[in-house]
């Protein structure tokens, strides 16, 4: 074999798999069509993180009147913005580089196609492995809404790509993860926004408190929400655009805007990736992998976007991938995957890990909850933090923490916590041995862990 393993898309799924494979001591090489970093780094995360950063500091500058400091003339330099995200970019697509070269993992560039359980085929060149990992991610969906075609209509490829697109109204067809994280991007440069989403509330994936209080700050910051609408069609309207749909009472109503974010998902990308008379089972469109993320074809391992029924996250495509290396080395597993944290970028940002209140109840579960108001954090308040609260759930019979949700300033990084202690098994007297500093934002844990009480 030319390889002990071939690990097919460079995203979070692969990169990382790969380097963690090479420090194990497999022969590894990695192919990419396009670009070291994958999604997450070139079209997802990371630049979507550097226009929210970018958005966040005008939309502070702009509130520091309240704390005493007077800003004149604060503006926005839309192309600015865009190289400063270009710049973040390619310095983190130049670090992926210079692991691969420091720990001798090939580089190969072009489209893949599995030939046979362990042979790879990359334009005129044939490689070989004893494994082969596909980690070759999604793209953004695109459902038979007609006039979805039009131009104007764009996704979040194309709202991250190296110039961006600068809008003074935007219709965003979705309320997820992409839909509201530009929502807070173009609402904080001055765009008027309307999110309109298909089921009864915005994240409809996460707990339904976290859900209505994010609604309530972006409806209190001038953004239009229409919940329980469906998209008949989207049509020409003046210079610009008008998005059809029937509202939860089943009346048409129709909103313009200057450009249509289709924000409605993301597919698998397995197009070509097999060769003919080669099938792997799938379902929707992605792979169906067994508890070691192996699939149907003996050999043949997925991590990330393209599994069926996986959680789309880079760090949970990360995850996984380091499972799989571990799995070929004839290691065990280094992560829980059962407690891998959801985060929506913002403001303030939303965090979860482990189950909801109404998942652990649905289940019939005995469980305790402690829930404390954001602003009863002493640095939320003088820091002029908005509404929000941190939500713990325990396990009644055992006091172990089984779910965490958060709505407050630094969430993303707080949620590390408890999902430490959920990974682990920790119990509420576990957590509470902790001292946490004053005055913080994580303080709020031990609060709400103190409040807990059976629900």
């Amino acid at each position: 074999m030319d390889f002990d393993l071939i690990i097919i898309g460079a995203g979070p799924g692969g990169y990382v798999a790969a380097e963690h494979a090479a420090d194990l001591g497999l022969k590894t090489a990695v192919v990419e069509k396009a670009q070291l970093g994958g999604t997450c780094l070139n079209r997802g995360c990371m630049p979507t993180k550097a226009l929210l950063h970018a958005a966040g500091q005008l939309s502070h500058m702009e509130a520091a009147r309240g704390l005493g400091i007077a800003a004149e003339g604060v503006r926005f330099d839309f192309a600015a913005m865009q190289r400063a995200k270009n710049d973040a970019v390619e310095q983190l697509r130049a670090g992926i580089a210079q692991a691969f070269k420091a720990k001798k993992i090939t580089h190969i560039t072009g489209t893949a196609q599995v030939t046979a359980p362990n042979a790879v085929r990359v334009g005129d060149a044939a490689y070989t492995a004893k494994n082969i990992l596909i980690a070759s991610g999604s793209e953004p969906a695109r459902p038979p809404i007609p006039g979805l075609d039009l131009p104007g209509v764009v996704t979040s490829d194309d709202l991250l790509s190296p110039e961006g697109r600068d809008f003074a109204r935007l219709a965003i067809i979705g309320g997820g993860v992409i839909g509201v994280e530009f929502a807070s991007v173009y609402r904080a440069l001055g765009c008027a926004i309307t999110i309109i989403e298909a089921a009864p509330r915005l994240l409809p994936a996460m707990d339904k408190e976290l859900s209505q209080s994010l609604s309530m700050l972006l409806k209190k910051r001038g953004i239009e929400i229409a919940a329980g609408a469906k998209v008949e069609r989207i049509v020409p309207a003046g210079d610009g655009l008008a998005v059809v749909y029937t509202n939860k009472k089943g009346s048409e109503c129709r909103t313009e805007a200057d450009g249509v974010l289709a924000a409605t998902g993301r597919r698998a990308c397995i197009g070509g990736l097999f060769a003919e008379g080669l099938h792997p089972e799938t379902t929707r469109g992605a792979l169906v992998c067994d508890a070691n993320f192996e699939t149907s074809i003996p050999g043949v391992y997925a991590v990330g976007d393209v599994v069926a029924g996986n959680i789309q996250l880079a760090h949970a495509a990360s995850a996984q991938g380091v499972t799989v290396v571990h799995h070929l080395a004839g290691q065990p597993a280094p992560a829980n995957l059962c407690c891998v944290p959801g985060c929506v970028y913002t403001d303030p940002e939303i965090a979860s890990v482990g189950l909801t209140e109404e998942q652990s109840k649905a289940a019939g579960a005995a469980i305790l909850v402690g829930k404390v108001p954001a602003l009863a954090n002493g640095k939320a308040l003088v820091e002029h933090s908005e509404r929000g609260f941190i939500k713990l759930i325990f396990r009644a019979e055992d006091e172990v923490l089984i779910g965490a949700q958060m709505m407050c300033p630094r969430a993303t990084d707080l949620i590390a916590v408890p999902a430490f202690a959920a990974a682990n098994g920790l119990t509420r007297a576990q957590l509470l041995r902790t001292v946490f500093p004053h005055p913080t934002f994580s303080e709020s844990i031990a609060h709400a862990a103190e409040a807990a009480r059976p629900r």
